[in-house]
């Protein structure tokens, strides 16, 4: 494999061209990291009592509201940040998904959803106690998702 970079001054936004004879599995996992590097993600502060915390989007379980704010969760705690969940899913990567009215998921860290077929699916994640439920109007869009998880994770 050749791999050149080329540096041109007027342009107006970065470009990556992968030249190949054929896609393949590889070619895939250089084009899905590139894609990830470049939209590596908002920056977001999360925030508990009088301190501010900083860390990978990576380590959110789910953002939730509750009540008038949003609260991002990781194995062990919880974060109140500045967004709303509309926000949230404007500019969050694609591995984050509508899980519920008030839930956004990270699917990368979902272990196992126990599938009710009247009401709201049941999402357990790894290495955490935590769990939260998907509605069935979600539903299809998170599955779809989950089945996707493949293709972008490097």
């Amino acid at each position: 494999m050749k791999v050149r970079i080329e540096v041109t001054d007027n342009l107006k936004e970065d470009e990556v061209l992968i030249r190949c004879g054929r896609v393949d599995e590889s070619i895939r996992k250089i084009h899905q990291f590139i894609l990830e590097q470049s939209q590596s993600g908002p920056k977001i502060t999360f925030y508990k009592q009088n301190q501010e915390y900083y860390f990978p989007l990576e380590d959110v379980l789910f953002f939730e509201t509750e009540g008038d704010r949003v609260y991002a969760h990781t194995a062990d705690d919880a974060y109140f940040i500045k967004y709303r969940l509309y926000e949230l899913e404007q500019m969050l990567p694609r591995s984050f998904v509508r899980a519920a009215k008030s839930t956004i998921v990270n699917i990368r860290q979902i272990y196992s959803i126990t599938r009710n077929l009247i009401s709201s699916s049941l999402i357990q994640f790894s290495n955490s106690h935590k769990q939260i439920y998907a509605s069935r109007f979600y539903y299809r869009e998170l599955r779809q998702r989950l089945s996707e998880r493949g293709n972008y994770e490097a």
